[in-house]
């Protein structure tokens, strides 16, 4: 159920633009996959922060550099993304990061065993990756043994990468669920 209502494209404030904006500086980097017509616009989480502009800009300068600057592979930070959807049980979250997952190409086993976790016969790093999600989620820290095996293949910028990315999705998703936004049209097919 929704507790905040999305206000429509049409009826945001001018405020918005430059809030979409933010998200973009750093896309030189690592941009989206070219947009479908099809592909998910995400209009109720984004016109559910259209409400507060202010914090809609702040997160999206911060969001910006998680998704088009990051110095991680797509393909780790859809994994990180993802696997915050499925620890923190977000729907929208999860819709969202599948379609871009797939267009990345992250097959559809792979994001099935995303869900399942770290244990589901990935790869050291990736494991490694979706246990990084794990226990920042419940302790807020990297355990020892987990850094040891992303240390030993990223460097300090990718970590930090890794935290951020992980605490970006977090907060989104307590964000998600506890206003309920609920999926969009294209996101609910």
């Amino acid at each position: 159920m929704t507790r905040i209502d999305p206000i429509p494209p049409e009826a945001w404030p001018p405020q918005i633009r430059e809030a979409l904006a933010e998200l973009r500086p750093a896309a030189a980097r690592h941009p989206f996959p070219p947009r479908r017509d099809d592909r998910p616009k995400g209009l109720n989480v984004l016109g559910t922060l259209a409400r507060h502009p202010a914090l809609m800009t702040a997160y999206h300068t911060f969001n910006g550099q998680v998704q088009f600057g990051t110095t991680l592979s797509l393909r780790q930070r859809e994994l990180l993304i993802l696997r915050v959807a499925a620890v923190r049980d977000c729907a929208y979250e999860w819709a969202q990061h599948v379609v871009i997952a797939g267009d990345l190409g992250v097959s559809p086993e792979e994001i099935e065993r995303v869900a399942v976790g770290p244990a589901a016969g990935w790869a050291p790093l990736d494991a490694a990756l979706l246990r990084s999600v794990d226990e920042l989620i419940a302790d807020a820290r990297i355990g020892d043994a987990t850094w040891a095996t992303l240390s030993a293949e990223l460097d300090d910028q990718q970590l930090m990468d890794v935290i951020f990315t992980v605490g970006a999705y977090d907060t989104l998703a307590m964000f998600l669920r506890s206003v309920g936004v609920e999926l969009d049209a294209d996101l609910a097919d």
